[in-house]
């Protein structure tokens, strides 16, 4: 990393040297935390191809054995990196859904702009997460893979409770929650790619909109 381009990433402030007194499981904890917020930052800003090892390690400023003894690669490190804060996220679709008591309609809409507004508020994920994951290799696949689980699950139990609000609604087709999270996800991914994050909560209504119409279609 050139002189420049190490002035984009601010380097990580490290532990005190010397004797400290922290433990080692704290000493550990920092320097992870370290690694993962310098690949976020570097990724960002240079794409995943373009960021190496040693990058990271210079960013996060610690040594490359305190690098290898948290994660196996490159790849590894950047897979903590987008499972970091997901669980986090999760969670603030579900508080903000909750509001809407028995509504249906009301929590889907809710819990959309909690998620928008996430990615929103979090510009350099976004542009990790959205874009370069999926550039970085199967392993990133399969566990993107994985991280759908959640929403399809929302989405089905929100289906769920529309039929029981209107009975005469019809069946949900199996591939309807796909549709929507895949159909969501790339939309997101092509407003990051195209430099539009910090306007991701304009589209909770037509998001909203396509969604209601696909679960509750005949």
């Amino acid at each position: 990393m050139s002189r420049d381009e190490q002035k984009e990433v601010p380097a990580a402030r490290p532990l005190p040297r010397g004797r400290h007194g922290l433990s080692p499981d704290t000493v550990r904890n920092s320097q992870r935390d370290r690694l993962v917020e310098a690949m976020l930052r570097l990724v960002a800003r240079r794409g995943y191809a373009a960021t190496s090892v040693p990058d990271v390690i210079a960013a996060a400023r610690v040594s490359r054995n305190a690098f290898y003894a948290q994660f196996a690669d490159k790849e590894a490190c950047f897979l903590a990196v987008c499972e970091r804060d997901l669980p986090q996220m999760i969670d603030s679709i579900y508080t903000a859904a909750s509001e809407a008591g028995d509504r249906w309609g009301e929590a889907l809409r809710l819990g959309m702009n909690a998620y928008l507004r996430w990615w929103q508020e979090r510009p350099e994920y976004a542009q990790a997460y959205f874009v370069e994951l999926p550039r970085a290799g199967e392993r990133a696949v399969e566990q993107r893979e994985a991280a759908y689980r959640p929403f399809l699950d929302m989405l089905e139990a929100l289906a769920a409770r529309a039929r029981q609000e209107d009975p005469s609604l019809p069946p949900l087709r199996a591939a309807v929650p796909r549709l929507i999270v895949y159909g969501t996800t790339e939309f997101i991914a092509s407003e990051v790619r195209a430099g539009r994050v910090a306007t991701l909560t304009s589209s909770a209504g037509d998001l909203y909109h396509s969604t209601v119409a696909l679960l509750t279609a005949s």
